[in-house]
């Protein structure tokens, strides 16, 4: 099973591709698309969805593992990176991605076996279930790659298919 992992933002989003077999992980691709500073909001927001969609298309993944959004204190931060993650979310609907979400508890419980680790903790861990000889750049790419490992760890999980799915987009109106 090839699983994305990417990390939302809109400066920098961190992505790392997984193939999953046996219990055993291979890094297939990992890296961050970023966008200037200085750039307009919209066209960041649309260099993401492309760089995004790109990725889906070649790297056909069978999942996307996200972070589960949270507020932070910096409101304005937050509403940016929710924007970004719905253009990420798009890019998945339209390629046909199933997306599938994760608390950082769940994350830090999958990755180390403990869901109080620390960050520094998290990143060790993933760089060694990846046989990698250094934790990648920027934190946004150890992130996006603890995230498939997170799915990779729940997808074969009875609970996980019971309680978690792909979200579900709804339209807001209740069914009759």
């Amino acid at each position: 099973m090839i699983i994305i992992g990417l990390d939302p933002g809109y400066a920098i989003v961190g992505y790392g591709a997984v193939r999953a077999e046996r219990g055993r992980y291979v890094p297939l691709e990992y890296g961050a698309i970023t966008t200037p500073a200085g750039m307009e909001f919209g066209a960041r927001l649309e260099q993401i969805y492309e760089e995004t969609k790109l990725l889906f298309t070649r790297l056909r993944p069978q999942a996307l593992s996200l972070e589960r959004l949270y507020f932070q204190t910096n409101k304005t931060t937050a509403i940016g990176v929710a924007q970004a993650r719905g253009v990420i979310l798009l890019a998945a609907q339209q390629c046909g991605v199933p997306v599938f979400e994760y608390t950082p508890l769940q994350i830090k419980q999958a990755v180390t076996g403990y869901g109080q680790a620390k960050k520094p903790q998290v990143m060790e861990v993933t760089r060694r279930l990846l046989c990698l000889r250094e934790t990648p750049k920027p934190d946004d790419v150890a992130d996006a790659l603890a995230m498939a490992i997170t799915h990779a760890q729940a997808s074969g999980s009875e609970l996980r298919r019971l309680l978690a799915g792909p979200i579900q987009m709804t339209t807001g109106r209740n069914p009759k």
